[in-house]
């Protein structure tokens, strides 16, 4: 079976390229050339070019069975009309590729879709996959392409002859992370642990090895036509709260950092010290969102994962406490902050 992966040398592309690799598979990278060596380093056969460019596409499908669409401009300071050229040009060339070629097409998506800061307000759990679209922030660049990605994989499925699964992740962690991790593991180095509010509450972030495992699941699963999204938005239990959460990657970094309470009702009323954190952590994602940043870092998680546990079988392989120790042993590397291009 040949696979053909975008993104590759990004935070996802490069953990489904390692879950690959243990299956045996040796897949196809659509990189730029700067990234040819990190994604060779991961066992697959690179294929220069750039996701927005149809000969690129041209060059790298031929005699493909699959498509894992991972490449998307994330966290940056570009403007709409460049994530909108990226993530969602990019995805029309995806489809056009799978169309022309008769593969299946696993894109990766974000719960970004649907909204950040209303989503909260259903509780543990509350958000399944069918869970209405909230109002999107003139700002938020990065959801509003997410979903208008999501919009044309719908309609272009509904065409017939198309097959996409479109895997929804919340906040990413783990090694080769340069923004949540990278950031975090820098920001503990220091000594500085903040307690945020009571601490009791259980972030929704996911381990990019678990969002891998969920690809390999979609890429098990009888290839049926029309379009299927699945959240994939939690660790394996045991799950920690937030404060274990950050005392768990301060205890793995080996260091005893002074503790700072920062309670909720600052956070609420917008201190300076509170978008200064979210900079550091959530860079380009929730720096202009103070209220979908409060409810990430206060709230339960409360997407479902009911739906691809039942339909794929997917169980997220990788729990919290591993996954730490993981991110901080492993994190190295020199990938491009911004974009899994």
């Amino acid at each position: 079976m040949t696979l053909l992966v975008t993104g590759g040398s990004g935070l996802v592309g490069t953990h489904v390229l390692e879950a690959l690799r243990q299956r045996g598979e040796r897949p196809r990278a659509l990189v730029r050339d700067r990234s040819r060596d990190v994604v060779e380093a991961f066992g697959a056969e690179a294929v220069i070019g750039d996701v927005t460019d149809p000969v690129a596409w041209q060059r790298a499908s031929a005699g493909v069975h699959v498509i894992i669409h991972a490449a998307a401009l994330v966290a940056s300071h570009d403007s709409l009309e460049e994530f909108m050229r990226v993530n969602v040009g990019g995805t029309r060339l995806a489809i056009a590729t799978a169309r022309r070629t008769g593969a299946r097409l696993i894109h990766i998506s974000s719960v970004a879709v649907y909204g950040r800061t209303a989503v909260f307000e259903a509780g543990v759990r509350g958000v399944a996959e069918d869970y209405g679209f909230r109002p999107l922030p003139d700002r938020d660049f990065y959801a509003r392409s997410k979903r208008a990605t999501e919009q044309v994989l719908e309609e272009e499925a509904a065409r017939g002859d198309l097959s996409v699964i479109a895997i929804r992740p919340n906040v990413i962690y783990g090694e080769r992370d340069l923004l949540f991790t990278g950031r975090l593991v820098a920001h503990l180095k220091r000594r500085f642990l903040p307690e945020i509010g009571p601490g009791t509450n259980h972030l929704s972030c996911v381990y990019a090895g678990n969002v891998a495992a969920a690809v390999l699941a979609a890429l098990d699963a009888p290839v049926k036509p029309g379009f299927r999204a699945y959240n994939v938005t939690r660790d394996a239990r045991p799950l920690l709260t937030q404060r274990e959460f950050f005392q768990t990657f301060a205890t793995a970094l080996g260091v005893r950092p002074v503790r700072v309470p920062v309670p909720a009702p600052l956070i609420r009323g917008g201190v300076v010290a509170w978008s200064a954190l979210m900079r550091l952590l959530m860079p380009g994602r929730y720096t202009a969102l103070g209220n979908a940043a409060m409810s990430f870092i206060l709230g339960e998680n409360p997407y479902s994962t009911e739906r691809i546990e039942r339909e794929l079988g997917w169980s997220p392989p990788i729990d919290t406490r591993t996954a730490i120790a993981r991110s901080v042993t492993r994190q190295s590397g020199s990938w491009r902050r911004g974009s899994s291009r």
